[in-house]
């Protein structure tokens, strides 16, 4: 770790017992770590907005794995961007449905568009991408 600097912060005081009360459910032991943590968040966030700049997401999908070609296009569709996705897990939650995560890295743009790809083809439930980074310069 670098060298710390020290800040003071006012802060009304029911929004920061709100904060502490947050913070306290999430298991921090101190304030210094879940403001870096909010931080760490928001460049994160800023980075992930640029197209060029490099990523890892994860996209979660729930079918219903009876719509007739469904998985063979997910599937087709990962295989075309083969370069992109890390890992995968395949969960069959019953009978029906089943549960899809793929791990991507890559161009926030090319994450974005193939998470976009996934979430919209017919017969997905529900879709969702969270983007985090790499971990380089946090």
């Amino acid at each position: 770790m670098s060298e710390l600097s020290r800040i003071g912060v006012a802060i009304d005081s029911a929004l920061l017992k709100k904060f502490d009360n947050l913070i306290a459910r999430r298991g921090y032991t101190n304030r210094s770590e879940a403001f870096r943590d909010l931080i760490r968040d928001a460049l994160i966030e800023k980075t992930a907005e640029r197209p060029d700049s490099v990523v890892v997401g994860t996209v979660t999908l729930v079918y219903d794995h009876h719509v007739r070609m469904l998985s063979e296009r997910l599937t087709g569709m990962q295989h075309e961007s083969f370069h992109n996705v890390l890992s995968t897990l395949h969960v069959h939650l019953d009978h029906d449905h089943c549960l899809e995560v793929l791990v991507l890295k890559g161009k926030a743009a090319a994450v974005r568009k193939m998470a976009d790809a996934l979430i919209s083809t017919k017969g997905v439930m529900h879709g969702r991408l969270t983007i985090t980074s790499s971990g380089a310069g946090l």
